[in-house]
């Protein structure tokens, strides 16, 4: 969870559970490593000077929404503002006169990462429960507290846990399991009921999706929050004891196991104890917003770890298509972050709404490498 390293994370329970007669004096604590950059050129890049800039742009300029007040950001993006995107070599020229790429590597000096793909699902729900609609798409609970460790120690910032009182204790907030078994101030908090349990526990892996009503109507939602456990992927869970094979253990390996286990299924998801809790979102939203704030846009988003990669910042991908060896070479956008998503060279790539998107982005687990664009005269790796 959130990159917390588990000595101090066991601290900090002990801490607060007043599990400890004498609190102990604070640890020491490591900020995580920094992702390694190293300046690169752009003939580094593959297939730089034959990619089209242009699908890129409106990211791009979505990112410059948000970033347009940090210092270093100013004049990039008040140029880019200036710019009709029509004419790749002027794009091209743009980034090449105001940005520098650094290569990212992993911690061991590899450049090569994980590359995986999310999407926006579309699921068929009700706001009431009924025979066919009976699983619950929560709100945050009002019983559920979040503790800011940075506010008590320094070192600790942007570190949270999650928990509940229970008399003047302070215990973890409920696992899956007992969420679904009821645990928790739970009850008048459903936001909608789904027909599918496995469809809800891939939404809640996504982070966003859209409900069909039973009018045809469609209702979007966003991650609100999540319970504080660490993510568990059932996948592995179901090559580890055999049930699947390493190449299928896909979005769509699992689903299918999973119609053939009905009755395993509730045991398989509960390895899995991270629960997520979502809000309904705008209807006049194109597209769900990510952790930077602005909305994703199909192809052309990535999902990283924000520890390393700057939120917001331009990368230059290259991997290959799902399921081939297809150059898959884009200037991307770091535009939001994920629970799986830890580690330098490491991205999940935001393929829309809908079946398709479903298609790919479930058979995403590419190898890929990635160049960071930053200004020039700053360091990705340097607060900014």
């Amino acid at each position: 969870m959130f990159g917390i390293d588990k000595k101090w994370l066991a601290w900090a329970w002990c801490l607060l559970l007043a599990a400890c007669v004498t609190p102990p004096s604070p640890p020491v604590i490591a900020p995580p490593p920094a992702a390694p950059f190293a300046a690169s050129n752009w003939d580094a890049l593959p297939d730089w000077k034959s990619r089209a800039l242009i699908p890129s742009w409106p990211a791009f300029l979505q990112s410059c929404h948000a970033l347009k007040h940090k210092t270093l950001w100013q004049p990039p993006c008040a140029r880019a503002v200036q710019l009709e995107p029509t004419d790749e070599a002027a794009l091209h020229a743009y980034f090449e006169e105001w940005f520098t790429p650094w290569q990212v590597s992993n911690d061991d000096g590899s450049t090569q990462g994980l590359i995986t793909g999310y999407y926006e699902p579309k699921l068929y729900g009700s706001r009431e429960k009924s025979e066919r609609f009976r699983y619950p798409l929560y709100a945050v609970p009002d019983d559920m507290l979040t503790i800011e460790l940075g506010e008590v120690y320094p070192q600790l910032k942007d570190m949270r846990l999650r928990g509940r009182l229970q008399g003047k204790r302070v215990l973890p907030y409920y696992s899956r399991a007992e969420i679904d078994a009821g645990a928790g101030a739970l009850q008048g908090s459903e936001l909608f009921w789904v027909d599918d349990a496995v469809e809800l526990f891939f939404l809640q892996i996504q982070g966003s999706g859209r409900i069909e009503l039973p009018d045809g109507s469609l209702v979007k939602v966003g991650y609100a929050d999540q319970n504080g456990y660490p993510y568990v992927s059932i996948g592995k869970k179901l090559v580890t004891s055999g049930e699947l094979k390493l190449e299928e253990a896909s979005m769509q390996g699992i689903k299918d196991w999973a119609g053939k286990n009905p009755d395993r299924l509730t045991a398989l998801l509960e390895q899995n104890p991270s629960y997520v809790f979502f809000h309904e979102l705008p209807g006049g939203l194109s597209a769900p917003p990510g952790a930077l704030g602005v909305p994703l846009t199909d192809g052309y988003s990535i999902a990283v770890d924000a520890r390393t990669i700057p939120l917001g910042a331009p990368v230059f991908l290259a991997t290959t298509q799902p399921n081939s060896t297809e150059p898959l070479n884009r200037l991307m956008l770091a535009q939001d972050t994920g629970g799986a998503i830890r580690g330098a060279v490491r991205a999940d790539f935001f393929w829309g709404f809908g079946e398709a998107a479903g298609a790919q982005a479930g058979r995403m687990k590419q190898q890929g490498r990635m160049w960071v664009l930053f200004p020039k005269g700053g360091e990705p790796a340097r607060k900014y």
